[in-house]
């Protein structure tokens, strides 16, 4: 056994204390260091190499969805409905579905009014007397309520074929096409459910009016 220290010798200088273990320094220095390197896996590593992955696996997706008129400018985004209503083309084009938001896309929309709201009724009878002033012939028609309703989003550029077919008569005044015709044609452009029976058939209203305009080769296109 060690023999136990002696006398502390006279006029010495005492011991330094002991070194924390863990200084509020080194515990900032440590989560300083977290912070960074979480930013910049999280915040620019991670993002980067899913973009990347995602290019290769779907290029046109990960680039927006984005639609082109055949000169290359771009019209919008197979992702977004846009206000087809208005203007001089309004009477010729497809119409999607009303939006809270008039398609806004930096304008947060509340949730549309349920089956028992008021509000529902009053919003289904200002969309009907639009549609009746604009010459749609859709009095005595009956209408889906995804045409005449507007979707959770109020960006929601797809319809249910039939919300599509009631338009027929009015696009094919106004383009001097047969209804026969154009109903083909609307048909042409339904997509089904990628699984059969599994969600429902829809047409991309943007999608089908930019290759109405092709087809009509109107002076807008």
């Amino acid at each position: 056994m060690s023999a136990p220290p002696g006398p502390r010798p006279a006029g010495s200088s005492p011991d330094p204390p002991p070194e924390r273990a863990h200084s509020l320094a080194g515990h900032l220095r440590a989560a300083a260091g977290f912070i960074v390197l979480m930013v910049v896996v999280g915040g620019l590593a991670y993002p980067a190499f899913v973009t990347e992955v995602a290019h290769v696996i779907d290029p046109a997706a990960a680039g927006g969805s984005l639609i082109r008129y055949p000169n290359g400018t771009v019209e919008g985004s197979e992702q977004l409905a846009q206000n087809l209503s208005a203007g001089t083309l309004g009477p010729s084009l497809f119409w999607a579905r009303p939006s809270l938001t008039d398609y806004n896309t930096t304008l947060g929309a509340d949730s549309p009014p349920g089956p028992t709201d008021p509000a529902l009724l009053a919003l289904l009878n200002e969309t009907l007397a639009y549609m009746k002033l604009t010459g749609n012939f859709t009095v005595n028609a009956t209408l889906p309520l995804w045409w005449v309703a507007p979707s959770a989003s109020s960006l929601d550029p797809d319809l249910v074929p039939q919300a599509v077919l009631v338009q027929v008569p009015r696009v094919a005044a106004a383009n001097n096409l047969t209804i026969g015709f154009l109903q083909g044609f609307v048909n042409e452009h339904i997509i089904q459910p990628a699984v059969p029976d599994v969600g429902v058939a829809y047409v991309n209203v943007l999608e089908l009016d930019i290759a109405l305009l092709e087809y009509t080769g109107n002076p807008a296109w």
